[in-house]
């Protein structure tokens, strides 16, 4: 395993900053019934489309990853929310039957 995978995702963040990358940071700020990550989990994404740690256990990250993208290119903060009511959850991959709300920021 590589340290860095033990490592949490602002200590990545903050390294990818260091390191000179753009970053985007998502973070689980709200959940309902079965949702795979608590509150408080973050993903980070740089501008080459890298990633690190989680907000729902890979169901709907590679759609933050997209929407990180954006965020990176135009500095906007984005709220998302995913769930088994919304269609884009069964096109995303949510369908543990939760909903979650993922808020995007750029930092750095």
């Amino acid at each position: 395993m590589d340290t860095s995978d033990a490592l949490d995702p602002l200590t990545i963040a903050e390294r990818w900053m260091d390191d000179g990358r753009t970053v985007a940071l998502a973070t689980v700020v709200e959940t309902w019934g079965s949702a795979p990550r608590p509150v408080g989990s973050h993903l980070v994404i740089d501008g080459e489309g890298n990633f690190h740690g989680s907000v729902s256990g890979g169901c709907v990250e590679g759609a933050v990853i997209g929407e990180a993208m954006e965020v990176i290119g135009d500095g906007e903060p984005r709220l998302l929310e995913f769930g088994v009511a919304d269609e884009t959850a069964w096109r995303v991959g949510l369908s543990c039957g939760g909903r979650i709300r993922v808020y995007v920021e750029r930092v750095g």
